[in-house]
């Protein structure tokens, strides 16, 4: 706990058996009270493995992809009593001793969102961050940015803290179940007047760290700058206020305790 509040560390897994077992073990677990690992029907060993470790699994049957992984994840978190959720992939891209920082930062009280940022202290392109991924990072960030009004360093880093009341408010299962799922979310965060805040991450790029290839980063771009647009028309009254609003799209967990 942290002043007094649940931390819980949630980890969306697909085939993660190689590198688990290193990010749960720099898990600063003097401050975490819970690990949930959600496995998508990985074809690995990553769910034996993390049961082994005493992570609390849940495994998913048939792949819902990245976002729908992380539907399971929140919900099970909240419904474990969590205060504050840090989601954080079990590849060992990102340094999980963050975790203390991030949850600490949510826990005082200054922020509702934080982020793990790969462009604040310009680590990305050291920690190996291929070229052509760096640029489309730039270039998208810069265009959300505009479109919806936030001055975030970077919107695609995959180390994420919430508190319980944002995951609570925002319309989950309104959002897609594949990578965009992440660009949704925060531009769902934004929308309520959440508070977002950041922190410098170093990452790591090796073969066992998890990543899309260059076909799926494309679609994954054209999502993101589909919901920032899909963002300024509803601000503006020209598009649908579903995805952001919509009350069919929280979590079920979440409906019985409003």
């Amino acid at each position: 706990m942290i002043h007094g509040k649940k931390v819980i560390v949630v980890l969306p897994a697909y085939k993660a058996a190689k590198t688990v077992k290193q990010t749960y073990d720099a898990i600063p677990m003097d401050v975490v009270d819970k690990v949930i690992l959600v496995d998508d029907a990985s074809s690995d060993d990553t769910a034996a493995i993390a049961s082994e470790l005493g992570i609390e699994t849940h495994v998913h049957p048939v792949n819902r992809g990245y976002g729908g992984n992380q539907k399971t994840c929140y919900t099970q978190s909240l419904a474990s009593d969590g205060d504050i959720v840090v989601m954080l992939h079990p590849d060992y891209q990102y340094d999980p001793r963050l975790v203390t920082a991030m949850a600490a930062m949510i826990a005082s009280g200054i922020y509702d969102c934080v982020l793990g940022s790969r462009i604040l202290g310009n680590t990305a392109r050291g920690g190996g961050m291929p070229m052509y991924k760096y640029m489309a990072n730039r270039f998208l960030t810069a265009s959300q940015n505009l479109l919806m009004g936030t001055k975030l360093s970077e919107f695609h880093s995959g180390y994420r803290a919430f508190s319980a009341d944002v995951l609570r408010k925002l319309p989950l299962n309104a959002n897609s179940d594949d990578f965009v799922f992440d660009n949704q979310m925060l531009a769902q965060v934004a929308w309520h007047g959440f508070s977002m805040g950041e922190i410098s991450c170093p990452t790591k790029y090796f073969p066992e760290a998890s990543s899309i290839n260059f076909k799926r980063s494309c679609i994954y771009g054209l999502g993101v700058l589909k919901t920032s647009v899909h963002f300024r028309l509803a601000k503006m009254g020209l598009a649908s206020k579903l995805i952001f609003e919509n009350p069919e799209g929280l979590l079920p967990a979440l409906r019985s305790a409003d």
